[in-house]
């Protein structure tokens, strides 16, 4: 036992852990990442500001480059009984497609996010969506209630092609 209590004062000289705890890393390199966490503010800051302009939107590019729509069409979004999702043309009233519980998820997704600006302003879930395939290959969702384009191909081409399916 005595061993045992002479061993543990033995370590006791080295902090208890028999290695240093000093800041190994070099000052360097915490000068360099002080210095991109500063200059990713100040980009940040200027941005805010008006100073530098921020990237532009798929649609102000679209606008840029005079893309014209190559496939539209005005559609209507609505829940059915049993977890589907009938999707009609908002211009002849026929139905375009009805999705199943399944097959649904990433249009739900999609109306989901944007029916939330809806209910904000008080719009009718029904009022009608665009959906344009561009000259560019672009293809969008925009609201005809609030104009808030979402930009289907950032979602894949699985997602996509989800949408680009209600086109045919």
């Amino acid at each position: 036992m005595t061993s045992a209590s002479h061993s543990h004062s033995h370590h006791g000289s080295h902090g208890g852990h028999g290695h240093s705890h000093e800041n190994t890393v070099p000052k360097g390199a915490l000068v360099m990442a002080c210095g991109v966490v500063l200059f990713t503010l100040a980009l940040t800051g200027a941005t805010q500001l008006g100073w530098i302009a921020p990237s532009p939107s798929a649609s102000d590019v679209r606008a840029a480059e005079a893309a014209t729509p190559l496939q539209s069409r005005v559609l209507r979004f609505a829940d059915a009984q049993n977890g589907k999702v009938m999707v009609t043309d908002a211009v002849t009233g026929e139905t375009v497609h009805v999705y199943g519980e399944e097959g649904s998820g990433f249009i739900r997704g999609v109306l989901r996010g944007m029916g939330r600006g809806r209910h904000v302003r008080g719009i009718p879930m029904d009022a009608p969506y665009e959906l344009n395939h561009w000259s560019d290959g672009s293809l969008s969702l925009t609201d005809t209630a609030t104009n808030r384009v979402v930009e289907l191909g950032a979602f894949g081409p699985t997602n996509r092609a989800t949408f680009q399916a209600l086109l045919q």
